[in-house]
């Protein structure tokens, strides 16, 4: 039984895609521009600026009345639900499934979000089993995570594989676990921070064909 490990965010999902469009709509919700968009797009940081700090600085760049408490609860409701799948996921990870494997996902962040990701994108169902590290108590690249994500795909961790776009969460992570790892890129170069990857691929439909070879 072979055992594939997915990351979420801005692999299986284009979280960068969702986040453009919660923006566009905040902006127009509070009358702010074009320019507003791109700031919101660049404090961002790719998901990784830490939600808290991130709506105190919203808050006070445009003098908003909502608490950071308030604009989080929205942000956490409606941003999940303006996320796609990313491309040849929705239809490359049954084939992969059809090929005997077992698909599982392992991401980090918020429980309640990162489950109504999966369930909006229709993720949940192409899947036989996800670890999120929020629910858990433990987050990537702790070797816990991908050992939790193993149990619930009911398949074992060793000479399993795992596909993102994180280097140290994913890749690193992985590697430490055991498992080899495909990088996915998003257009980036490997800094050379991080052992290399066993690949490396654009997006995540080519992990996927990489798989079915």
């Amino acid at each position: 039984m072979r055992l594939v490990l997915f990351d979420l965010d801005d692999t299986l999902v284009d979280r960068a895609e969702g986040f453009r469009r919660w923006a566009w709509e905040f902006c127009a919700e509070h009358r702010l521009t074009a320019d507003d968009a791109a700031w919101l797009t660049a404090a961002d940081e790719d998901g990784h600026a830490p939600r808290e700090a991130f709506f105190q600085a919203v808050r006070d760049r445009f003098t908003l009345k909502d608490t950071v408490a308030e604009l989080l609860e929205f942000y956490r409701r409606r941003h999940p639900v303006l996320i796609p799948a990313a491309p040849g996921v929705l239809t490359g990870l049954p084939r992969l499934r059809a090929a005997g494997w077992r698909i599982g996902v392992v991401t980090n962040g918020n429980a309640e979000q990162q489950l109504a990701i999966l369930l909006h994108t229709d993720v949940a169902g192409l899947v036989d089993g996800w670890a999120i590290s929020g629910h858990e108590g433990v987050g990537k690249p702790d070797r816990r995570l991908f050992e939790i994500a193993a149990e619930r795909c009911q398949a074992p961790l060793a000479d399993g594989w795992m596909v993102g776009d994180g280097a140290r969460a994913d890749i690193a992570g992985g590697r430490a676990a055991g498992l080899r790892t495909v990088w996915v890129d998003r257009g980036r170069v490997w800094s050379g921070d991080e052992k290399a990857p066993d690949h490396v691929v654009a997006d995540a439909a080519g992990a996927i064909e990489l798989l079915l070879e």
